[in-house]
């Protein structure tokens, strides 16, 4: 497809795609994620449960992109492990709520910290017109994050 005033040529489009895929995958694992042997998908639901709060494990499912039996085993371990509480629905029994712990709370901070911290780590290296241009640039990849929200490639 030619580039137009709507979108970007393949160039630049493969780059932003790159660097923001470099992005996520650098800032994706913590201390605290290795630690508690948590996967890149317990990590994310960890922290959209924390984020959402309670939640029905169907809404879950289509928010992560995961198929319920996968997110089933997912939620199974993390409440092994003390992250989540699963409970049933009162209104209906075949469907369940999944919730984080104090210590799944706690796990889902640390992450964030962490992950900030690498952030500022990275951004203090940088030039202050890179990190002004990165500041400017912030509304642009929110809109571009809520324009791909639930699209699948």
């Amino acid at each position: 497809m030619p580039a137009t005033e709507a979108t970007l040529d393949i160039d630049t489009a493969a780059r932003l795609r790159t660097a923001i895929g470099r992005l996520s995958r650098r800032l994706r694992t913590t201390a605290a994620a290795r630690d508690a042997g948590l996967t890149p998908t317990a990590i994310s639901v960890l922290l959209s449960v924390v984020r959402t709060g309670p939640t029905r494990l169907s809404v879950l499912a289509a928010s992560e992109g995961v198929n319920p039996t996968m997110l089933s085993r997912v939620i199974a371990g993390m409440v092994q492990d003390g992250l989540l509480e699963r409970s049933s629905d009162e209104g209906d029994r075949r469907a369940a709520w999944v919730e984080a712990t104090a210590a799944g709370a706690k796990l889902a901070e640390r992450m964030r910290r962490e992950r900030t911290d690498a952030l500022n780590l990275a951004l203090e290296a940088l030039s202050d017109p890179d990190r002004r241009r990165l500041e400017k640039a912030l509304p642009a990849l929110e809109s571009l994050a809520e324009e791909l929200k639930g699209r699948r490639p």
